[in-house]
C-alpha cells in the first residue's frame, strides 16, 4: 500500500499591530479582489519562517522587521479544497519596526489601513481572518480551517 505524503502551501502571516490597532491590506488581484488581509505570502525554498515574514513585510508594506521582533501566536491549517493544495499559514505579530507601512505592491493591492483589533472589516478573507480570530481571541495555537 502506497501512502501520499501532504506537500502543503506554507504561508507567513505578519500582524502589524501598534496597540489597539492592527494593519490590513485590500487585495487588488484576483484572488479575494477587494477583501482584506494582514501582509503575507508563500515561504521560498530553503527559507526559514522569521525570514519569509521579514521579507514578506518588506515587499508588501515597507517595514524593517528585526527577526526577534516577531513572535508566532497562531497556526492555522487550511483546507483548500478545489484541488487545490492545502496550506499551513503561520501567523506572527511585530509590535516594532521600522518604517512607516505603505503599499509597496499597488499592481497588487489596493491599499493598507489601520483598524482598531475589535473593529476588523469584515469582509477579512476567510483564511486569515480564522488567523487573526484565534489570535485575538487567545485560542489554542492550532486552527483548523475548512476541514
Amino acid at each position: 500500500m502506497t501512502v501520499r505524503t501532504a506537500a502543503p502551501v506554507i504561508d507567513v502571516h505578519v500582524i502589524l499591530r501598534e496597540g489597539d490597532k492592527i494593519l490590513l491590506s485590500q487585495r487588488g488581484s484576483p484572488y479575494g479582489y477587494g477583501q482584506w488581509h494582514a501582509p503575507s505570502g508563500k515561504l521560498d525554498a530553503g527559507e526559514p519562517l522569521i525570514s519569509a515574514a521579514v521579507r514578506e513585510a518588506y515587499e508588501e508594506v515597507g517595514v524593517d522587521i528585526e527577526p526577534d521582533h516577531l513572535r508566532l501566536v497562531h497556526v492555522v491549517h487550511h483546507r483548500q479544497g478545489g484541488g487545490s493544495a492545502d496550506r499551513i499559514g503561520f501567523f506572527f505579530e511585530a509590535t516594532r519596526w521600522a518604517g512607516e507601512p505603505f503599499n509597496r505592491e499597488p499592481d497588487k493591492c489596493l491599499q493598507v489601513a489601520w483598524f482598531a483589533a475589535h473593529d476588523l472589516p469584515r469582509d477579512v478573507i476567510p483564511y486569515p481572518a480564522a488567523g487573526l480570530t484565534g489570535y485575538l481571541a487567545g485560542t489554542p495555537d492550532l486552527t483548523l480551517h475548512g476541514w
